[in-house]
């Protein structure tokens, strides 16, 4: 499934007759009233409730369990493509304990070079999370935060640290001075509304902030800042914070709209990719069917089975078409992983050797305790939680000047994939070393000289990424050479632009392969002018 799609995953213990005969209800009432189809009732197989708009329903029940199966096909003309609202009830012999839910929500193009629209939480989830309780391993999913009480940190921690849990969970806390239920109302459930049914939702009160962060000192909520969990939790690992991202209280007041989109792209990547659970899994490879009648005039039957049989095989096609984009990022996102292990190998081995070398050396001096003490962490030094945040952060580097489109830097949040905001900050604090020490006539070189041969206390950044000049073939193409005239005041040219030719490796092996593009201009006004932070501008790998 595309990443731009909505799916929620949930099961419930309740019986599957109970949780199907309540879905059936709410899909009535959502088509008659959100959706403002005139539906009283469904029956097996196609119903056509609207012109260009087919509802498919199928159940079945037997010894390997039983299912209902409801899919909207909304085709308008003029939609160049399909909007479909798939909707699952399943329960399985083999777990008869439990009931499982699955609701998607995606655009299928009638083109794959139509891009595909995001799908955002249909109103049905709601609906469903309300009427039914469901839950996530131990985690319970409701359609809005609940609080988080001093007598409920322990459950939560549970939950956080569940082996079983599929979702993140977003924590978001309360600033100081305001009361909580103000907080959810103003600003929370505007960050949290894209987030139902994608994860489990709480709002940490300041009675219990102090409990909460102590058992997880090392991923810690406070000040107003919302965290993202993701499945896996190991509170006792100080590295493992990084995999769970963090939102300052700035960026989500700053505007609540952006970050609700933000803070939505981590769980909708992973619910894309996540494997459904196998009784979900194992429906999937069949399509429903319009129930076998022998009453009726044979002739129309006949008839209405071969325009229902045109109609699968061109949603078949359609479906082809989506696996075959799918595999493509997939593949892409394998290429990304591999990368990335070979990147986080390289520079843990290089930093674990540094650290040997420097522990040496605070022995040979005979600092025996500071060798191996414990390090703090600076919280001045703490990392963006996204790409948004780190534009908002961006005037901590007083000799750096961002003079780009902040739309495609912050956009890519949607697409983010792990490290590229970390590798992003590292490399603006490297820059600003570098920009600082060159206006004050300390620096020798360029920046990539500069990270071979890095004074001490500067930040390091790895000179494998840095290109300082981009190949013949860019430089002589006038449309790629183009893309790199990026803008700078005019007391630097009084053209308002330069060619940004130098530029940082932030991320690769994907489509996407983000770059900083930069002009050192310490020389002249002293600063160092960044033009461009997003995706891989055009090259002979990108055309």
């Amino acid at each position: 499934m595309d990443a731009s799609a909505y799916r929620m995953v949930v099961c419930t213990e309740q019986d599957y007759v109970t949780v199907a005969a309540t879905t059936d209800r709410l899909v009535v009432e959502w088509l008659a009233g959100a959706r403002h189809y005139p539906v009283v009732s469904l029956r097996d197989g196609r119903n056509e409730i609207a012109e260009h708009v087919t509802l498919d329903r199928d159940s079945d029940s037997g010894q390997a369990g039983a299912h209902t199966r409801w899919r909207l096909r909304e085709s308008p003309p003029t939609a160049r493509g399909a909007w479909q609202t798939l909707l699952i009830i399943r329960t399985d012999a083999a777990d008869p304990g439990r009931t499982w839910i699955q609701l998607d929500v995606e655009h299928r193009p009638d083109s794959p070079d139509i891009p595909q629209i995001r799908a955002s939480k249909p109103r049905l989830a709601d609906a469903l999370l309300d009427a039914l309780d469901t839950h996530s391993g131990l985690a319970e999913i409701r359609a809005r935060a609940s609080f988080v009480h001093p007598g409920d940190v322990k459950e939560v921690i549970e939950e956080l640290t569940d082996r079983e849990r599929r979702l993140p969970i977003v924590v978001a806390s309360v600033p100081y001075g305001i009361d909580a239920d103000r907080w959810l109302d103003k600003v929370v459930d505007r960050a949290f509304s894209q987030l139902v049914g994608r994860a489990v939702l709480y709002v940490l009160t300041r009675e219990a902030q102090a409990a909460f962060n102590k058992a997880l000192e090392h991923h810690p909520v406070f000040g107003g800042g919302i965290r993202t969990y993701m499945p896996g939790v190991d509170p006792g690992w100080p590295a493992d914070g990084q995999r769970h991202p963090v939102m300052s209280r700035a960026t989500v007041e700053a505007d609540p709209v952006r970050a609700a989109s933000v803070l939505t792209a981590l769980p909708r990547n992973q619910a894309s990719t996540l494997p459904l659970p196998q009784p979900l899994a194992a429906l999937h490879g069949t399509s429903p069917r319009a129930p076998s009648t022998a009453q009726g005039d044979e002739i129309a039957r006949l008839k209405a089975d071969h325009e229902s049989l045109i109609a699968l095989l061109d949603e078949a096609a359609e479906a082809e078409a989506a696996r075959y984009k799918q595999v493509r990022e997939l593949q892409h996102d394998l290429a990304d992983a591999n990368w990335l292990a070979e990147e986080f190998h390289a520079e843990r081995r290089a930093a674990q050797q540094q650290v040997r070398a420097l522990q040496l050396r605070l022995q040979q001096v005979g600092a025996y305790e500071a060798a191996f003490a414990p390090v703090d962490e600076d919280e001045s030094e703490a990392l963006p939680g996204s790409f948004t945040e780190l534009h908002s952060r961006l005037g901590q580097f007083p000799t750096l000047m961002f003079t780009g489109d902040a739309k495609v830097l912050t956009g890519l949040d949607d697409r983010s994939k792990p490290n590229w905001v970390n590798v992003c900050w590292e490399a603006l604090q490297a820059l600003e070393d570098f920009a600082a020490a060159a206006v004050a006539g300390r620096a020798r070189g360029d920046f990539r000289a500069w990270c071979q041969d890095l004074p001490s206390g500067c930040h390091p950044f790895p000179a494998g990424k840095v290109l300082m000049k981009e190949s013949d073939t860019v430089r002589r193409n006038l449309s790629w050479r183009k893309e790199r005239m990026l803008p700078v005041p005019r007391e630097v040219d009084p053209s308002g632009s330069v060619y940004m030719e130098a530029h940082l490796r932030i991320g690769g092996g994907s489509t996407i392969s983000p770059r900083l593009h930069f002009f050192d201009d310490t020389a002249g006004t002293g600063r160092l002018y960044i033009g461009h932070i997003g995706p891989h501008l055009t090259n002979t790998r990108t055309s």
